[in-house]
C-alpha cells in the first residue's frame, strides 16, 4: 500500500537544486482569515499559494479534478487491495467534480475515502490472519501478477481475499526458499545437522510472514487523520509539479534538518516507491558506503535488530516507520534484507553510525598515466551554510583543491559529478567561472517572464588546461548547470549517460503560516513551490532533456527509469534566447578528441559488458508475473542469481591508473588511520573505473594536440 506520497518529497529533496532563489512575494500581503475547519482553511491557503507563486500554475478544471482522484486512489492503494469495485463506482461520482471541491475548499471526497478506507483496511487484517492460519501448496502451479496499475479492482469480497491469498503465498514462498537455502548450506557445514523438515520451514515462512504484517497493521494504527489528509493535499499540489510539495509541521522541521547537512543511521537516501522503500542514495564515509554491498535502486524489504530473531518486512510501510526501523544509536548493528537491482536477495548487516558531514565535501587526487600527472575532483554536491554563506562551500573548496593539483603540476583536471545532485547557485556560477575568462553561465527565467542572465564577472582564469566533466543519470540541477556551461562555452568534454537527470526547475520553501491572519489553528506547515526554470547560455533548457554527454556511455542506469522525464507531471522543455558568449579558443582539436574517445568506447568490452548486464537489470525489473509453484519459483531464482554471476566480471576490470593523495592529506594520515582507508578505498575504486580510465585518455589527447599546436605555431 502507497502511503505517505507526501514522504517521498522529502527524499527527493537530495536530487533538487538547493538555491536561495529571489522570487517576488508580493501577494504575501494578501492574508486569508483563519476561520472554520483547520483542513479546509489549509486546502484554500494551498490553492491561494500555488495560484499566486507558481511558475506555471494550471487551470484546476474537470481534466485536473481526474487526475487527482486516478491519482490519489493509486496512492492510497497501490495494489488494489483494500478497496472494492463498487467502492471506486461510488467515488466516481466525485470524478469530475473535485476542481469545484477544491475551489470552495470542500473535503467531501476525503471523508467518504478515508472512511470508506479505514473500514476496508480492518477487514483485510481479518483476511491476513485466516490465510496465514493454514499451509500453502507449494507444488500447485499458478502465477502472480504484479502489474497492479493495470489491474481491476475485485467485485467481491471472495475476489478480494483470493488476490490477498496470491499476494501472501508469493511473500511466504519468498521467506520459504530462503529458509530452505539456509538448510542446504549448515547441511554442508555440518554433516551431523538434522534438517528441518519441509513442512516445518513452510511454516516457519508462513509465520516471518504473519509477524511482518502484524506490525505493519500495528503500525497503521498509529496513523492519524492528518497524515491521510497530507496524501491527498500532496496529490493536488504535486498536480502542478513533481516538485512542488506540502510538508506538514513535522516534515518541514525534517527538511530543515536535512538542508542543514545533518545525516545520521546507515548513511542511505531512501525514497518511498510504490510499497517499496528504495536507495537513491550512498552518503560518502556512512556505513553503507563503508560497507560496499549497498547500491543505488537496491530496495530494502526487511530490517532486523541485532537483539531480535525475527526481521520485520517494510513492504507496504510508511517511509517515516521504516526509516525509524532502519534509524538507531551509534553503535547498533541492523540486518537489512535487500532486492538488488539485478533482482537476488541479500541479507546485508551494518552497524550504525554518525555520517560526518565531511564525507559529503570535494575531495581530490592525482591520477598517473604514463609520464603524466593528471588530476581529479570528486564533488558529491554543491554545497553551502544556509546559516552563513561565507562559511566552507562547494566554491572555496573546489577552488583550494584546484590550487593543491596545480602545485603537483597537472596537466589536465577532471571534474566528477556523478550522483551530485545539485546545490547551491551561487557556488556553481562561482565554479564555472574558475575555468573561464567571465561570461554568462545560467539564465533563470520566472513565472512572469522576467528573464535574468548570471554572469561569471572575475576575469581570473583558475585552471586554463585540458578538462573534462563526468556525468551520470543522477547528476542533477546545479550539476547540469555547470555542465552544460562548460559544454556551450567547449571548455570541457562531457562524459557519462545519455543525458543527465533533467531537472531545470527552482523551488522556495514558503511558510504557510506567513498567509494567516488571526489565527488559533496552529502550525499550518510550508509549501514547497517551483517558481523558476534554469536554462542554458544557448537558451535550452536542462529540464527533461538534462545535458546530453559529448561521449556517452553505458551504465547499469541506462535502461531504468531515474530521470525527470519519468516522473508525473513534469514541466515541459522549452527554449529561449540565447545569451551573448564566445565558445573558448584553447583547444585545437576539440571535436576530434571526441570522435577518438566515442571510437574507444565502442571497443570497450568493459562497456559491452556493462551495457548487457544494464539491459538484463532492465529485463528483470519489467517481469510481473511470477511463478507460485516452488520449483518454478527456484529455478527462476536461481537463473537470476547465475547470471548475476556472470556480470561479477565488471567489478574485476583494472585500469593501469595509479592514484596518489595530496601532500596536506597525507600528513593528516600520519594520524588519521579512517582518512587512510577511505583514500585507499576511493583509489581502489577508481583503479577500477572504466569511465575515469576514459576521461584521463581524453585528458591525454587534449593535452598532446594542445602541445603540439604550441610546437606547430598554431593558437594556444
Amino acid at each position: 500500500m502507497k502511503f505517505y506520497k507526501f514522504m517521498k518529497s522529502n527524499y527527493k529533496l537530495f536530487l533538487l537544486v538547493l538555491v536561495l532563489a529571489v522570487a517576488s512575494c508580493s501577494f504575501t500581503s494578501n492574508k486569508i482569515d483563519a476561520n472554520g475547519d483547520k483542513d479546509e482553511v489549509l486546502l484554500e491557503l494551498i490553492t491561494f499559494v500555488i495560484n499566486k507563486g507558481h511558475y506555471n500554475p494550471k487551470l484546476i478544471d474537470k481534466e485536473f479534478s481526474e487526475n487527482v482522484f486516478d491519482n490519489y486512489l493509486n496512492a492510497i492503494d497501490s495494489r488494489k487491495r483494500f478497496f472494492l469495485a463498487k467502492d471506486v463506482e461510488e467515488f466516481s461520482a466525485f470524478r469530475d467534480k473535485l476542481d469545484e471541491e477544491i475551489k470552495n475548499h470542500k473535503l467531501d471526497f476525503f471523508k467518504l475515502t478515508y472512511g470508506r478506507l479505514q473500514e476496508r483496511i480492518a477487514e483485510s487484517r481479518l483476511f491476513y490472519q485466516e490465510i496465514l492460519a493454514k499451509p500453502f501448496d507449494f507444488a500447485k502451479e499458478e502465477n502472480i501478477s504484479t502489474d497492479y496499475e493495470n489491474m481491476e479492482y475485485a467485485t467481491s469480497k471472495a475476489d478480494l481475499k483470493e488476490h490477498w491469498r496470491k499476494q501472501l503465498k508469493f511473500s511466504v514462498l519468498g521467506n520459504y526458499y530462503d529458509l530452505k537455502k539456509d538448510e542446504e548450506k549448515q547441511q554442508e557445514k555440518d554433516e551431523n545437522y538434522t534438517p528441518k523438515t519441509d513442512e516445518e520451514l513452510e511454516k516457519e515462512a508462513r509465520e516471518a510472514t504473519k509477524n511482518s504484517y502484524d506490525e505493519f497493521y500495528d503500525l497503521n494504527d498509529d496513523l492519524k487523520r492528518k497524515d491521510w489528509f497530507s496524501v491527498y493535499i500532496n496529490t493536488i499540489v504535486e498536480e502542478f509539479d513533481p516538485h512542488t510539495s506540502y510538508f506538514a509541521p513535522r516534515d518541514k522541521e525534517r527538511f530543515d534538518i536535512q538542508m542543514s547537512g545533518s545525516l545520521e543511521g546507515i548513511g542511505a537516501r531512501l525514497q518511498k516507491k510504490m510499497d517499496n522503500i528504495k536507495i537513491i542514495g550512498i552518503i560518502s564515509g556512512g556505513p553503507a558506503w563503508r560497507n560496499e554491498q549497498l547500491e543505488v535502486g537496491d530496495l530494502i524489504q526487511k530490517v532486523k535488530q541485532e537483539d531480535e530473531e525475527e526481521a520485520v518486512s517494510i513492504i507496504g510501510m510508511p517511509l517515516e516507520d521504516a526509516v525509524q526501523l532502519i534509524k538507531g544509536p551509534k553503535g547498533t548493528k541492523v540486518t537489512l534484507t535487500v532486492k538488488k537491482v539485478d533482482g537476488t536477495i541479500e541479507d546485508i548487516t551494518l552497524e550504525r553510525d554518525i555520517v560526518e558531514i565531511e564525507e559529503t565535501y570535494a575531495k581530490s587526487t592525482t591520477v598517473k598515466k604514463e609520464n603524466h600527472t593528471y588530476g581529479l575532483i570528486n564533488l558529491p554536491s554543491f554545497y553551502f551554510n544556509m546559516e552563513d554563506a561565507k562559511e566552507r562551500n562547494a566554491a572555496s573548496d573546489i577552488k583550494e583543491e584546484i590550487i593543491r593539483l596545480k602545485k603537483e603540476n597537472i596537466e589536465g583536471l577532471v571534474i566528477d559529478l556523478r550522483n551530485n545532485g545539485g546545490g547551491s547557485l551561487a557556488t556553481v556560477i562561482e565554479i564555472a567561472g574558475m575555468f573561464i575568462e567571465q561570461g554568462p553561465i545560467v539564465q533563470v527565467k520566472s513565472g512572469n517572464g522576467n528573464r535574468e542572465i548570471l554572469r561569471d564577472k572575475n576575469k581570473e582564469i583558475l585552471w586554463d588546461g585540458p578538462l573534462v566533466i563526468l556525468v551520470n543519470e543522477l547528476s542533477a540541477s546545479a550539476s547540469e548547470i555547470l555542465a552544460a556551461a562548460m559544454q556551450d562555452y567547449e571548455r570541457a568534454i562531457v562524459i557519462g549517460s545519455k543525458q543527465t537527470y533533467g531537472k531545470g526547475t527552482v523551488q522556495r520553501v514558503m511558510d504557510l503560516n506567513s498567509f494567516l491572519r488571526n489565527s488559533n489553528l496552529g502550525d499550518m506547515g510550508a509549501l514547497k513551490i517551483t517558481m523558476q526554470k534554469f536554462y542554458r547560455i544557448n537558451g535550452g533548457s536542462t529540464q527533461l532533456e538534462g545535458v546530453k554527454s559529448d561521449v556517452v556511455v553505458p551504465d547499469r542506469y541506462s535502461y531504468i527509469d531515474v530521470g525527470e522525464k519519468d516522473m508525473n507531471n513534469p514541466l515541459p522543455w522549452d527554449q529561449i534566447q540565447p545569451a551573448k558568449y564566445e565558445k573558448w579558443k584553447g583547444y585545437s582539436d576539440f571535436k576530434e578528441t571526441i570522435a577518438q574517445s566515442i571510437k574507444r568506447m565502442a571497443e570497450s568490452k568493459q562497456l559491452r559488458l556493462i551495457d548487457e548486464s544494464a539491459r538484463w537489470i532492465k529485463k528483470q525489473r519489467d517481469e510481473t508475473t511470477y511463478a507460485l509453484s516452488y520449483e518454478a519459483f527456484k529455478i527462476d531464482t536461481e537463473a537470476r542469481e547465475e547470471q548475476a554471476k556472470h556480470f561479477e566480471k565488471i567489478d574485476e576490470y583494472e585500469t593501469n591508473l595509479s592514484f596518489k593523495s595530496l601532500p596536506y592529506e597525507v600528513a593528516l594520515m600520519k594520524t588519521d588511520s579512517i582518512l587512510t582507508k577511505k583514500r585507499e578505498r576511493w583509489h581502489t575504486s577508481l583503479s577500477k573505473d572504466v569511465y575515469v580510465e576514459e576521461a584521463v585518455n581524453v585528458l591525454n589527447d587534449l593535452y598532446i594536440h594542445k602541445k603540439t599546436s604550441k610546437m606547430a605555431g598554431a593558437r594556444p
